[in-house]
């Protein structure tokens, strides 16, 4: 069976990681492209790197006709997504990849993006997207909230650590590394190659990163009682990537053999034997998460390395991946794209 899908915000650099990974899907066709900038022209011109593949002309949202799509993957600006999704036919199932519906709290929503929810109704019904910790709860879903890219590589890192009680709780911190597309296609002084080459910065420090929202909420839930990590995300003149290095305090081989036991059957979580790094350049346009563990020169404290491409595994590959699991198809059904190297 084929599955018609429809993806809103197609201009955006997820827009376009979708198509390129639905392009060779067996089992979805994309029958509408949305965006509003650029309706009316053809995806090949938007992304030249497209242009062998038959595709629909972007559309208005409003112009596209959702008679027979099956799943919508809305990858829109945050609170632009939370107004086009309340008003879309009931019976599509939505993928969302902005930060919309990720938490639960409306007032946690409101703290952290600076207004009201407004689509408290669908807030209550989203289930977090992070597909190997929910992927139960994702199957009978028909609202799914994508995780943030660094928020999803962050947990990658600690969550079967905190469920497992193996290290301290009010000694965690993320080191982040991320490549300049998790900032949107959109122009950006800081972001011009003059501005961001031969170079590297933090942003948002002091504990004002969005996506801290996300930490506190599933770590918070996992210990049972509050868990504040401290988190620096630096920008880094790459294009795709994320590479977290997370200080816990912890017996540097059962933090090992902890990982390893809760992604030993996950096909997209590659644990790296004792002591090796992993590399953003070892995950490039692929589905994969890389973990390593290396023990510290200081006893009882170890550093977990994990590595993701923000755009594939971060943000369109985990929205294919629930997506399959909301079709009932294979989890990793058009996701086995070997990485790019070099």
């Amino acid at each position: 069976m084929t599955y018609n899908v429809a993806i809103l915000g197609a201009s955006g650099y997820t827009g376009a990681e979708l198509v390129r990974l639905i392009a060779t899907h067996p089992s979805m066709q994309i029958v509408g492209l949305s965006g509003n900038s650029k309706a009316g022209m053809a995806m090949a011109d938007v992304f030249p790197h497209l242009r062998h593949l038959d595709l629909p002309v972007l559309t208005t949202i409003e112009d596209m006709d959702f008679d027979g799509v099956d799943l919508v993957f809305c990858a829109l600006p945050h609170a632009t997504s939370q107004l086009v999704i309340k008003d879309l036919p009931k019976h599509l199932k939505i993928v969302d990849l902005s930060a919309d519906f990720r938490l639960r709290d409306p007032a946690d929503y409101e703290k952290w993006y600076g207004k009201p929810h407004a689509a408290l109704e669908m807030q209550a019904e989203a289930v977090y997207g992070l597909t190997e910790f929910y992927r139960d709860d994702i199957k009978g879903a028909r609202l799914v909230a994508g995780t943030g890219c660094n928020a999803a590589t962050g947990q990658y890192a600690l969550r079967p650590l905190i469920a497992a009680g193996v290290i301290d709780l009010d000694d965690i911190i993320i080191d982040l590394l991320a490549a300049v597309s998790g900032a949107g296609r959109s122009l950006k002084e800081n972001l011009l190659h003059a501005e961001l080459s031969e170079g590297a910065h933090a942003y948002s420090a002091g504990g004002t990163h969005r996506h801290l929202g996300e930490f506190d909420q599933e770590f918070s839930k996992l210990a049972g009682r509050p868990v504040h990590v401290q988190f620096t995300p630096h920008l880094i003149p790459a294009n795709r990537g994320i590479l977290a290095t997370v200080y816990v305090k912890g017996d540097a081989q059962v933090v090992y053999d902890t990982l390893v036991a809760a992604y030993k059957d996950e096909p997209f979580i590659i644990m790296l034997p004792m002591g090796q790094h992993p590399s953003i350049k070892h995950i490039r346009a692929s589905n994969f998460c890389h973990i390593g563990v290396v023990k510290d020169r200081i006893d009882g404290r170890c550093q977990v390395i994990a590595t993701l491409d923000n755009l594939t595994k971060g943000s369109s590959g985990q929205a294919l991946q629930n997506a399959n699991l909301m079709l009932g198809l294979p989890e990793t059904e058009g996701l086995m794209l070997a990485p790019v190297f070099p």
